[in-house]
């Protein structure tokens, strides 16, 4: 994708074959309100839809990342992967399992954790089921078709960090499991991010902003 317009085009065929906003928004790699701006803007017709999000419309301050360069081939994966893991390997090797955020950190984590030589574990984040309201309300779940946390040092990967919240979400999640989230990593941080709640964030890429809006 080239430009907003193609944002807005693929939110709305998104949106239309059913998936959630917070689906959207991290198919996309945005925020959830920018995924709420483009099946909006996507219907809309009194504008034109070449705003771009982040200038001084009312559109939000976001930055979209297009890795599928990446994703769409195995051996990029799993060069981007190893990567990934030699940045977590400075934390030990008392890690045994490592645990992929659904659905783009899941194909990370698998290649990652075979060059860490660990079990893989999935997590399904809250925000796959929002669409309006408090996402507090909501839960998320780890996949019973992979390892189990109890009493485990992990590691953490997924795609794209945005406002952090997810990755929040999944170091609790690990917590309540009996788990000890010992670092995550991933490929994009847009907001610098060091570390989350005490644990550690590594990333191949950070996006640093360069601008005097207060909401940056």
């Amino acid at each position: 994708m080239k430009n907003v317009d193609d944002l807005i085009s693929s939110a709305a065929e998104l949106a239309e074959r059913g998936l959630s906003k917070g689906e959207i928004a991290d198919e996309l790699n945005v925020s959830r309100e920018t995924a709420s701006w483009l099946v909006e803007r996507s219907g809309a017709t009194s504008e034109p839809a070449s705003r771009v999000a982040g200038s001084d419309d009312d559109g939000p301050h976001d930055i979209h990342v297009d890795w599928s360069a990446i994703g769409r081939d195995s051996a990029r994966l799993t060069h981007v992967s190893r990567a990934m893991a030699d940045l977590l390997s400075k934390e030990g090797e008392e890690v045994d399992l490592t645990i992929g955020i659904e659905k783009a950190g899941a194909p990370l984590a698998t290649a990652v954790a075979r060059e860490l030589d660990t079990d893989l574990g999935a997590y399904a984040p809250r925000k796959h089921q929002w669409e309006e309201g408090d996402i507090e309300d909501l839960g998320g779940s780890f996949s019973r078709n992979f390892a189990q946390i109890r009493g485990r040092d992990c590691y953490i990967v997924d795609d794209t960090i945005t406002s952090g919240t997810t990755m929040g979400e999944t170091i609790d999640a690990v917590r309540e499991e009996g788990g000890n989230p010992v670092a995550c990593v991933v490929v994009v941080d847009k907001q610098g991010i060091e570390e989350v709640d005490g644990v550690p964030v590594y990333s191949l890429i950070n996006v640093v902003r360069v601008g005097t809006d207060e909401k940056r």
